[in-house]
């Protein structure tokens, strides 16, 4: 077998492998996963209960966690408490005053789908309900003996009616032995809460306490089980990220528990496009946590938190502690200004840019600028993809130019091979001197493709981590670039009254765009230079055809790029082919 033909085999395997492998890695565990969340859901309802998790920061007593005999409505679930309005333009919902908990928060600039009328996506939900999510905070005691602390059934008292912008509303309890509690909550015009603790000690005696806050999570939620996102347990510690997935932290035998300490950073939970995170004060260290349990009710529960150095309180004196809380969507350049005016270290990467981040991030500011004077992101990235091109345009021209001439020699190399068919070294040597006279690369065919993978690769990740590209729209059927063409070839893209979606895989879901694609890359396959094996011939005949499955699972957004980027190369090597004078 020839080098060559030695070679395209190795390749057609690569492209098969990776084929297969993108469906045992993100196919098949994604739809296990989501299958197992609803397995877990279902046995909640039937045994109800909910699990006990060892009290936060692991100083004093265990204490019992909330439980109910049925899960409720998330409806009835909130009703279980008196509660102060949270309203702002970015965050709807409310605190508990029995808890003094954050349980209830959706978001009403984004929908749970695409289609108008959508419900707002729920961020947080109270205990009792399905999958219940909550943040609080609170006060430890270094020996909890003698000394009343607020707990989960606490009834607070607000001074306010609505929390808002500018409108904090202070929650306060007595304990009846000479500690009077008070917890402000205020909110900016996003997602970011500053919580103000105090404590005001009317007795005799000094009282040490340590500032707490927790985050806690219900039921695995269904995930989308691919490598290259990370969804699960995140955050900083002295000056590092780190990501912990719901796997890997859950053991069916005992509560897993992974401890930090660092002089700041913070601690959360994230989902693909939404954080729920604590930050704690930055000028003082803490001791961070992520923990698993799983309970008598089968319930699965994830638990970050943090607690900070005890605070004094001497008789008549009063302590305070300042944390924030942030729960909202992950926006890039609004994680940036957090970052920058809070002190917050390594915020930003709460958006999973992956170990690219130093190409990611640029491209994804690039195509912000761009929608921002095209009005629109499907646009963004067409204007994205002549910039790439004109930026690399010497390179691929010299490409280009070479694999017109290597077009040219065609009939000479198929000569060649018909006068040494019986002597392979010959053939080779004959060929290499000709390629030298000539001055021609035969692998400088390559060279358009290794620039875009780098490219590829970066706009995939910005597409799918990026809230901005979520359910934003091109033209016609495309209403969301960070999803996978909607349309079906097999039911001639919409024109007949049935959907195969519901029972065919993902890579046979061949939409409208992936099929223009797999058209584009067939035409600028036949004006390249023609392998001159005809084995060769073939194998690259069908490149186009395995492409087109591969890419139908791809988001829209990826495939439009690609497209429109065959299309400036076919027009681009055309060109050059006329220059050369090469038909």
């Amino acid at each position: 077998m020839q080098p060559e033909q030695k070679n395209v085999w190795l390749a057609m395997a690569i492209i098969i492998l990776m084929f297969v492998a993108w469906q045992f890695i993100y196919e098949l565990p994604r739809i296990q996963q989501q299958q197992e969340a609803l397995q877990r859901q279902q046995e909640l309802a039937e045994t109800g209960g909910d699990p006990t998790l060892p009290q936060v920061g692991g100083v004093g007593e265990e204490s019992p966690e909330e439980g109910t005999e049925v899960e409720l409505t998330r409806e009835k679930a909130l009703a279980l408490s008196d509660r102060v309005p949270i309203a702002t333009e970015s965050l709807r919902g409310s605190i508990a005053l029995t808890g003094g908990r954050i349980d209830d928060l959706t978001l009403p600039r984004y929908n749970a789908e695409v289609e108008p009328g959508s419900p707002e996506v729920v961020l947080l939900s109270p205990v009792g309900g399905p999958s219940p999510y909550f943040a609080e905070f609170g006060w430890l005691a270094d020996n909890s003996a003698g000394i009343a602390l607020p707990d989960k059934d606490t009834v607070w008292r607000a001074d306010g009616a609505t929390l808002a912008p500018g409108s904090p509303v202070t929650l306060t309890w007595d304990n009846g032995a000479g500690l009077v509690f008070a917890r402000t909550f205020a909110l900016d015009d996003e997602y970011m809460f500053t919580v103000t603790q105090s404590v005001a000690n009317t007795g005799d005696a000094s009282v040490a306490l340590l500032p707490y806050g927790r985050i806690k999570r219900y039921d695995t939620p269904a995930t989308l089980g691919f490598y290259i996102l990370h969804e699960g347990l995140i955050g900083v510690f002295n000056e590092t990220l780190e990501e912990v997935d719901y796997d890997d932290l859950s053991d069916p035998e005992e509560p897993n528990e992974i401890a930090y300490r660092s002089p700041n950073g913070w601690i959360g939970i994230t989902d693909k496009y939404w954080l729920t995170a604590l930050i704690p004060d930055q000028s003082d260290p803490f001791d961070g946590r992520f923990l698993y349990h799983l309970g008598g009710g089968r319930t699965d529960t994830y638990q970050a938190d943090f607690y900070r150095g005890p605070i004094t309180a001497e008789p008549g004196a009063t302590i305070m502690a300042e944390d924030r809380l942030f729960a909202g969507a992950k926006v890039v350049v609004e994680l940036d200004a957090y970052a920058e005016n809070l002190g917050i270290p390594l915020f930003d990467r709460a958006v999973d840019f992956g170990w690219f981040y130093f190409m990611t991030k640029p491209i994804f500011f690039v195509l912000l600028w761009l929608k921002g004077l095209a009005g629109n992101f499907g646009v963004a990235i067409l204007l994205l993809t002549v910039i790439i091109k004109v930026l690399f345009f010497p390179l691929a021209n010299k490409s280009y130019k070479a694999m017109s001439r290597m077009r040219k020699l065609a009939p000479e190399m198929k000569a060649l091979r018909e006068r040494h068919a019986d002597d392979k070294q010959k053939m080779q040597q004959e060929m290499m001197a000709m390629y030298k006279r000539e001055k021609v690369n035969p692998a400088s065919g390559c060279l358009p493709i290794l620039i875009q993978i780098p490219v590829f690769f970066a706009l995939y990740k910005v597409l799918f981590v990026t809230i901005e590209m979520r359910h934003a729209p091109f033209y016609g059927w495309i209403e969301d670039l960070s999803a996978p063409d909607p349309t079906v070839v097999w039911n001639l893209f919409g024109l007949l009254p049935f959907d195969p979606s519901g029972f065919l895989p993902g890579f046979l879901l061949i939409g409208a765009w992936p099929f223009l694609m797999a058209c584009t890359m067939w035409l600028q396959q036949r004006i390249s230079p023609q392998p001159p094996d005809p084995t060769q011939a073939r194998i690259f005949m069908f490149m186009p055809l395995i492409f087109l499955f591969i890419f139908a699972t791809f988001p829209a957004g990826l495939v439009i790029y690609w497209t429109w980027n065959n299309l400036l190369s076919i027009a681009q090597q055309w060109f050059i082919m006329k220059k050369e004078g090469v038909d």
